[in-house]
């Protein structure tokens, strides 16, 4: 998309195609404005997730593991492990219908969520869309986030049970990432001009400058 900002290369894919998109970039270059503004101006099905409460809330969605109906313990990317999540699955009727539904789910600080817990949303959407063998179940990802700002958390015994599947933690690690990457965007310029202080601050706390 030559002559295209970053900015506005992510809104032509978001809104004109299925591909999923990896928007990152610094603080204040507008990752939350391109959330807030893609979301009041799309046709598309679309929910908003993140992996804590207080993201959530301000992203404007829900927690992860309450949209999905995931449990806290570590996934386990088998066939045993994805008979057990859908087993144990207390899903309402009323969601499932909004997630076959669903056309696009927007993940918000993407830098937090565990590689396993990206494959357990696949096994969800898969198997509630019964579109097994699509990535996601065939809905279109975005993933919103600075892997340089907060990351996975996985005590010592839940990395031992994951280890043996993942080479890594980050969502990027996940099987289904590998399967189907997605379209790579950064941001790069800042926005929050009024900020600069804070902005500065951020930034070599994200460089390992301070």
């Amino acid at each position: 998309m030559s002559g295209f900002s970053p900015y506005e290369c992510a809104k032509e894919f978001a809104t004109h195609t299925n591909r999923s998109l990896f928007i990152t970039g610094k603080a204040g270059t507008g990752k939350t404005t391109f959330l807030r503004q893609f979301r009041a101006e799309t046709t598309k099905q679309l929910a908003v997730v993140a992996p804590t409460g207080v993201a959530a809330v301000n992203a404007g969605g829900t927690t992860i593991h309450s949209f999905f109906q995931l449990p806290f313990t570590p996934f386990t990317p088998t066939p045993a492990g994805r008979e057990a999540l859908i087993a144990r699955m207390k899903m309402s009727s009323a969601r499932r219908t909004v997630i076959r539904e669903l056309e696009v789910l927007v993940i918000d600080e993407i830098s937090m969520v565990r590689a396993d817990v990206l494959d357990a949303i696949d096994t969800v959407l898969r198997h509630v869309r019964h579109r097994h063998a699509e990535p996601f179940g065939g809905v279109q990802m975005i993933f919103i986030g600075d892997l340089y700002q907060l990351s996975p958390v996985a005590k010592a015994d839940e990395w031992q049970i994951l280890s043996t599947y993942y080479q890594g933690i980050y969502f990027f690690h996940s099987r289904v990432m590998q399967e189907a990457p997605p379209v790579y965007v950064e941001f790069d310029k800042i926005f929050r001009q009024s900020d600069n202080v804070f902005i500065r601050v951020l930034n070599e706390v994200r460089n390992d400058a301070l």
